[in-house]
Parts: structure tokens; C-alpha cells; sequence
């Protein structure tokens, strides 16, 4: 059985209510309510559609870390190459400057320029929508 605060079971009873929030933090949400109200695990697993391990798990984690503890963690995966100054610097450059003997940067220039490989520049021109080429304005100097 989970012991909740007034607070504890407020909070959770509004993340659980929610509609737009993901489904998977909702269900975390009521796996850790059910017990409170003195539901079998048995019964919580048939309602949310989880194994009885995973009702562990979760609970586990919210006695850790309450609520960000049911956002679960960091999925595995090849570690991020750049950090977050370097693509900030990345796009300052690519939107606040213009290359020598160019009208605009392109996805070449600002690699060779950046040390930054071709692949990952168009990657990052990609996620942030930036298309140089297309600019508002255009004014020779």
C-alpha cells in the first residue's frame, strides 16, 4: 500500500485526469493512486494493462523521485556529438553573418567553416527550419 499527502493525491489525481498529457505518464499516474485506495496490484495490472513488475518499478520510482520520478529516464542511445553553445554558435553565425564573397551560407560553407560535418549542418538547418537561401531580404554590399 502507498501512503500519499493531500498534495501528493491532488497532484497525481490531476495528472491522471488530464487529457493532454501523454498516456504513458497517465497510467504512472494511476498505478501510484490505485494502491493508495487499497487496490490489488492484480487488479491495478488487468486495469492499466501493465505486468505486476512494472507496477513495482513505477512505484519504486515515485518514492525516489515523486512526480519527475513517473517521467521515467533517459532513453539509450549514441550520446549527443555537439553540445548546446556549439549549435547555438552554429545558428548565430549562419543568421547573423554573412560568408565572405557570398550572398548566404550554405550547407558546405558553414561545415568547412565550423569543423562541423556536412550530415549533421543540413541535420541542424533541418530541425531549426533555417533555409539561408531564402532569406526576406536580399542586399548586395
Amino acid at each position: 500500500m502507498v501512503e500519499l499527502s493531500s498534495a501528493e493525491r491532488e497532484q497525481l489525481d490531476s495528472i491522471a485526469r488530464l487529457r493532454s498529457l501523454p498516456h504513458s505518464l497517465v497510467r504512472r499516474a494511476r498505478i501510484v493512486l490505485l494502491p493508495a485506495d487499497g487496490v490489488a496490484d492484480r487488479l491495478i495490472a488487468e486495469r492499466c494493462g501493465v505486468s505486476v513488475p512494472t507496477i513495482s518499478h513505477w512505484r519504486c520510482c515515485w518514492r525516489e523521485r515523486g512526480v519527475a520520478g513517473l517521467h521515467g529516464e533517459l532513453r539509450p542511445g549514441r550520446p549527443r556529438g555537439y553540445d548546446d553553445e556549439r549549435v547555438a554558435a552554429l545558428m548565430r553565425k549562419v543568421l547573423h553573418s554573412r560568408p565572405p564573397n557570398a550572398t548566404h551560407w550554405t550547407v558546405r560553407g558553414v561545415a568547412q567553416e565550423t569543423g562541423i560535418s556536412k550530415s549533421t549542418v543540413a541535420r541542424y538547418f533541418a530541425l531549426f527550419g533555417v533555409q539561408p537561401h531564402r532569406s526576406k531580404s536580399f542586399k548586395l554590399h
